[in-house]
């Protein structure tokens, strides 16, 4: 059989195939061949490129187009976007889509650091209870004592994640900010402050909320009251552009060089970006600047935000 009358066999078999829906026991009938050999035609006719098979699933994943554009752009290993517009609110399904990749990947014994903020709390209230996870700890990598905002401090985010997991949940026995530079030098070198630091720094997976200006951070407003007004000139100077588990970061993600930054009990940038995987949940308008910074910085390496966030982050240049 000639190259031609090859081809137009393949083409044959594959026509009745895939565009009339035979059976290959048909097919084999028909030409009088077995049905083993129908099998390798159609495997032949794949791999000479005359048969295409495209899959579809725009309607069942949507946004898979933006999420590879966002991964090349900010050389991420992973992007999970989720709907802007719906009935629930932006935060709700973020913290319900973190909560779905987080069951995904965490592995008996691992431990996973926990920031503070409404994010991380909405994805430790949506993680399924059906994840029984004995031997994994939740550790605190900020401060988290106080009145304000208890309900999103590190050390109950933990707690919630335990309850729904049947994990261990460490505290952290520290303020989110004390009153010098030299308060946090003695708070830190404190055994028990210490011990904590240490395992969230060690930790496989960090889940980390990531905020815009401190005009909008849901955290930070409030202690900001309560510090001077050095502290608020340099947050309004417009070098401060987010946060991340409270550092305040620059365009570039990098420490700013601010008063806040020298109180806060936090975990420090360059520990965050020796855990193997920074999950960063953050989406809003308002967080675009310091999304971007954080990503530029290479803060996270996994991030799960909003359809037009993600957009927004394409088209900065």
């Amino acid at each position: 059989m000639s190259y031609s009358d090859d081809t137009r066999l393949l083409v044959e078999i594959a026509s009745m195939y895939y565009d009339e829906g035979a059976k290959q026991a048909d097919i084999a009938k028909k030409f009088s061949i077995s049905r083993s050999l129908v099998s390798k035609y159609l495997a032949k006719a794949r791999d000479l490129g005359l048969v295409e098979i495209i899959i579809h699933d725009d309607l069942l994943h949507p946004y898979r187009y933006l999420e590879d554009k966002l991964k090349r752009k900010y050389n991420l290993e992973e992007v999970i976007c989720t709907s802007t517009s719906g009935e629930e609110t932006l935060i709700k399904r973020l913290g319900v889509t973190a909560a779905k990749y987080l069951a995904r990947v965490i592995q008996p014994h691992h431990t996973v650091s926990v920031s503070a903020g409404t994010a991380v709390q909405e994805v430790a209230l949506n993680f399924s209870s059906k994840n029984q996870l004995p031997d994994v700890k939740f550790v605190p990598m900020v401060g988290g004592l106080g009145q304000q905002h208890m309900n999103l401090q590190a050390n109950v985010v933990c707690e919630i994640f335990a309850k729904h997991s049947g994990a261990t949940a460490i505290e952290m026995h520290a303020p989110i900010t004390v009153d010098s530079a030299e308060a946090k030098k003695v708070f830190m070198e404190q055994s028990f402050i210490k011990s904590v630091f240490n395992q969230a720094k060690q930790a496989d997976i960090a889940l980390v909320g990531i905020g815009g200006k401190p005009v909008y951070s849901t955290m930070t407003k409030a202690y900001l009251l309560a510090n001077t007004e050095e502290i608020t000139t340099e947050l309004s100077n417009g070098v401060v552009v987010g946060d991340i588990c409270y550092n305040f970061i620059n365009s570039e993600g990098e420490l700013s060089d601010c008063t806040w930054n020298k109180r806060v009990m936090a975990l420090n940038l360059e520990d965050l970006k020796q855990i193997p995987r920074v999950v960063g949940v953050a989406g809003g308008k308002d967080k675009i600047d310091g999304i971007h910074a954080a990503l530029t910085g290479h803060l996270v390496n996994v991030l799960i935000t909003d359809e037009i966030t993600a957009k927004a982050l394409l088209d900065i240049v």
